[in-house]
Parts: structure tokens; C-alpha cells; sequence
């Protein structure tokens, strides 16, 4: 069953993603690559379709994410696109919730089938962990996912706490808690992105770099990998 499972979600994946990208380029000239005035076309053009109807746009980013979430996608371009369509702050909430729910979804679907799979794989690894879990799985959960997973790969992030056994609550909580100020960072980018193009005549990588909308949000994002180095070194040693 697990084995068939694998294979409809590597599937659905891989379907999900190939349709995006045909979308994507069905869509982009690529002849104008390197046209900075065509970008701008597609950031307005994009601005007034989602300000048409934002609430069922809203409603379809909610369940890309948590379907791309599910089957092991990337957070990080989601975290830019939600910064880039909807703003930094509707974007953080939306993305912060989508993907909260996709992570507790992808989670419980690990627990279930794959149970003895990432023990397998994972347990030894973490073992020195697990008494500490145990005695308040919320708390240091928090802290894993407000250091940023500490730096595991994101999918990984959201199937290790199988070997935990975190309650599906305390899961959902503490990653929606955690996950904050993270992907207020990467919104708050995708944002200043989008306003750069917005306002800009051409394209200029220096004057991108130096637009606080930029560099702010960057500057916060090493400070909480500093931030996530303490803590691994004090929570989880």
C-alpha cells in the first residue's frame, strides 16, 4: 500500500509541476527575456487579475500550497510568490497557513504509511532527542521551527517529527507559531521585488540590493541563521 501510495503522489507531483511550468511558459514570452519593460507588463497584468477577485485567488493559492507542501515542494518560492501576488502582510498569512496546514497533512500521511520507513531511517540519528520531546513536544517543536528546521531540508522538517509521535495539534501550532517570522522575511522580499519592478525604469542588480525593502528583510534573515545556530548549540546539543 505504501509502495502504491508513493508512486500516485510522485505521480500527481509530477503532473501538478509540469502543468505549472506549461502554464508559466505558455504564458512568458521568452523572446523578452531580457526586456525590464515586459516584466513590468506582468507585474501589472498580474496586480489587476488578482485585484479582480482576490478572495478566490486566495482561495486557489491556499490549495496549491498545501497540495505542493504535500508532495515535498520547496517552501521557499512559495514564501516569494504569496510576498510578490498578495503583499507581505496577506501574503505571510496566507502562506503561513497554507503551508502550516500542508506540513500537518504531509505529516499525518508520514505517521500513517511510512511510519516504520522514517524510524528506520531517521531514529538513530535523532534518538538523543526524543525524552526531551516528550516532556513538552510543543516548546521544543516551536524552537525547531522558529530556528528554521535547524537547517534540514524542508521536507524533512515536516515527516521527522514522526519519530516523536507529536500530538497532531501541538504539530500544527507550534509550526504555524514558528513559521512566522521566517516567512514574514520571505514575503516581505517578494514584496520589495514586486514594488521594485513596479517602480523601477530598468533593472539594475546594485540599486535592487540597496532598496530597503530588500536588504531589510536579508539582514533579519542572517540575523535569525545566527539566531538558529544558538539555538541548535543550547536546545538541541
Amino acid at each position: 500500500m505504501s509502495k502504491n501510495l508513493k508512486i500516485v503522489l510522485g505521480t500527481i507531483y509530477i503532473v501538478i509541476l509540469i502543468s505549472f511550468l506549461y502554464f508559466l511558459f505558455l504564458k512568458f514570452d521568452i523572446s523578452r527575456i531580457d526586456d525590464f519593460s515586459y516584466y513590468k507588463l506582468v507585474q501589472a497584468n498580474i496586480e489587476e487579475y488578482i485585484g479582480k477577485n482576490l478572495v478566490l485567488n486566495l482561495f486557489l493559492f491556499f490549495l496549491f500550497s498545501i497540495f505542493w507542501i504535500m508532495l515535498l515542494g520547496f517552501g521557499s518560492p512559495i514564501l516569494l510568490l504569496s510576498g510578490i501576488l498578495f503583499g507581505k502582510w496577506v501574503g505571510t498569512f496566507i502562506s503561513t497557513i497554507s503551508i502550516s496546514v500542508g506540513a500537518l497533512l504531509l505529516y499525518m500521511i508520514a505517521k500513517f504509511f511510512f511510519k516504520e520507513l522514517i524510524n528506520f531511517m531517521l531514529k538513530d540519528k535523532f534518538e538523543k532527542f526524543r525524552e526531551r520531546f516528550k516532556k513538552n513536544e510543543f516548546y521544543y517543536f516551536l524552537a525547531f521551527r522558529f530556528a528554521g528546521g535547524l537547517g534540514i531540508p524542508f521536507g524533512i522538517q515536516n515527516v521527522l517529527p514522526v519519530i516523536f509521535n507529536i500530538k497532531n495539534s501541538n504539530y500544527f501550532f507550534a509550526s504555524f507559531l514558528g513559521f512566522i517570522p521566517h516567512f514574514f522575511i520571505w514575503n516581505a522580499v517578494g514584496a520589495g521585488i514586486n514594488n521594485f519592478i513596479k517602480g523601477s525604469d530598468s533593472f539594475n542588480l546594485i540599486n535592487l540590493m540597496m532598496n530597503k525593502e530588500i536588504y531589510l528583510p536579508i539582514a533579519i534573515f542572517l540575523f535569525l541563521i545566527f539566531f538558529s545556530f544558538m539555538v541548535k548549540k543550547f536546545f538541541f546539543k
